[in-house]
């Protein structure tokens, strides 16, 4: 097979002077398992200032772009973590999709139909590259301790953090964790060892991957076809990645056989039905899966907190994989820093598992209708999918009953505890309410023009609208949980998505969530709110 990426081998380092044999260091975190999750995890904490042990038993980045479309929210939180432009950069851009039946399209969506966003609805990016950008910038951290070829043989809680026994190449020592991010995959060792539950749905189907080499003039948009005349009576879907290489997904059914369906004179036929006689391909990558719509009960157990694919897994169709499990990190590291600091209680960790696993059941609903829709397994779900996409043709009801797999969207955490409610009889309109991820329009700060998140994350910031002035607030700087202030003018853009009058205020948890908002807010009104998003209350 043609390769169009080069895998870096990272080298194995021995770990400090401390960790050996004999000797049991205290380290504040460790995190386990180097994907784009735990690297994730691991770049913010130490970004925050927090020294951190990251653990993995592989020297390389994943192997195949497995994890491809990356959502408008997750650049946004790569952008703060140093690799958002990287990935725009080097990945496809795209905001619309559309799905055919046959030979006909009967739907199709736009992720972002407004202008004046910084980052567009997805980028596609083979999975080796984003994680290559998160090792790098993991490696410039001076206090990031990336351990590659280290192997995490067994975790033993405890009340204080987790014992955790590694085994390496030369030789196998123990450290001690105060606090234990688990992000090992789907297939969690530390989960399984530990006896922890995930329940939830196995779907009886198989799909094969297939990454092709191909020079195409096709858009740069998400196809998705059912029942196609190149592929009938299955699904098949077209993205495309970086270097010429495109990702197509064929429904197989459930009595295929994995390896056989692997062999690549079973996979280019399939291919060269799709294409055509004429065109010219390459096979890449090839791979055969199935897919579960699971969760962990609880994402905290003591000390260890479960991220990503570990604590919870979806279809991969909706991009709701890595996304999902990079969003799990932006909402736990600015929570694990201020218990570690002592400027929290560790009951903030708790709004963890209830905001996160709001977003795991809400992921889990959508993933588990769309896979539904797919792959009907009784005949009364195949006759309903059938009519609704005939149907789709020419009536628009019907068009939005067609599911090819709802896109990745942040959480709304509308009825989350660390949210103010709205001051009785102060009206906003508008998607900025308590507990919404923050709208990114320009704005200028300074003099200079720009974007609002740029000015947002790793600390509360008071948005205010319309006041030249705001010495009531610089006060708020020298708490004990800093409130920075940021002006805003009460027009433009910037305004109007966030309802602004002339002393409207948002105040912005450190994960660019919407805490709090008043037309004309008191600094003690604000220290409330920042009692309640961190549990101090």
């Amino acid at each position: 097979m043609l390769s169009t990426y080069t895998y870096p081998r990272y080298a194995f380092r021995r770990p400090a002077a401390l960790d050996t044999p004999d000797t049991v260091a205290r380290h504040p975190v460790v995190v386990v398992g180097a994907g784009p999750v735990g690297l994730s995890a691991a770049i913010d904490l130490a970004q925050q200032g927090l020294p951190v042990v990251l653990l993995d038993d592989d020297n390389t980045v994943s192997v195949g772009s497995r994890g491809l479309c990356y959502a408008k929210r997750t650049l946004e939180i790569l952008d703060r973590l140093g690799c958002g432009q990287a990935v725009v950069d080097k990945g496809v851009t795209w905001n619309v999709g559309r799905t055919f039946h046959r030979d006909a399209e009967v739907f199709h969506f736009n992720l972002l139909p407004e202008p004046d966003h910084r980052r567009p609805g997805m980028v596609n990016l083979q999975q080796y590259y984003l994680e290559e950008y998160l090792v790098r910038r993991a490696m410039a951290l001076p206090n990031l301790d990336l351990r590659w070829l280290s192997k995490v043989a067994r975790v033993t809680p405890q009340d204080d953090g987790a014992l955790i026994d590694v085994e390496t190449a030369e030789g196998a020592y123990r450290l001690h964790a105060d606090w234990l991010v688990v992000a090992d995959g789907a297939r969690s060792p530390i989960r399984r060892q530990l006896g922890l539950d995930i329940e939830g749905k196995v779907f009886q189907d198989r799909f094969l991957i297939a990454d092709v080499v191909m020079k195409a003039d096709f858009p740069a948009e998400r196809w998705f076809w059912f029942d196609p005349p190149f592929h009938p009576n299955q699904s098949v879907l077209l993205h495309r990645e970086a270097d010429n290489v495109w990702r197509i997904d064929f429904q197989l059914g459930w009595d295929a056989d994995p390896e056989h369906e692997k062999k690549p004179e079973q996979v280019v036929p399939r291919i060269r039905a799709m294409l055509g006689p004429d065109r010219e391909f390459s096979l890449e990558w090839v791979s055969v899966y199935t897919f579960q719509c699971r969760r962990m009960a609880d994402f905290r157990h003591g000390r260890l907190l479960f991220v990503g694919d570990a604590a919870h897994q979806v279809s991969p169709f909706g991009a709701r994989g890595a996304n999902s499990g990079i969003q799990d990190t932006d909402n736990l590291a600015w929570k694990l820093k201020l218990v570690i600091d002592g400027r929290a209680p560790a009951a903030l960790l708790d709004s963890y598992n209830t905001e996160r696993g709001e977003a795991a059941d809400e992921n889990l609903l959508n993933s588990t209708r769309s896979t539904d829709f797919m792959t009907p397994k009784s005949q009364a779900s195949r006759d309903f999918r059938d009519a609704v996409l005939t149907l789709a043709n020419d009536h628009a009801f019907a068009r939005a009953l067609v599911n090819s797999g709802r896109l990745s969207v942040p959480t709304h955490h509308r009825g989350s505890p660390l949210s103010t409610p709205d001051t009785a009889g102060e009206v906003f309109s508008g998607r900025m309410t308590p507990g919404a991820p923050m709208d990114d329009p320009p704005v200028a700060v300074d003099g200079r023009d720009g974007w609002l998140l740029e000015h947002t994350g790793n600390g509360f910031v008071l948005l205010v609208f319309g006041v030249a002035d705001t010495p009531a607030f610089a006060a708020l700087t020298g708490d004990a949980i800093p409130v920075r202030t940021l002006r805003l003018p009460a027009d433009g853009v910037a305004a109007q998505r966030y309802d602004a009058q002339p002393g409207t205020a948002y105040l912005i948890r450190p994960d660019q969530i919407v805490a709090a908002r008043w037309r004309q807010p008191e600094p003690d009104a604000v220290r409330a709110a920042v009692r309640r998003a961190t549990c101090n209350a």
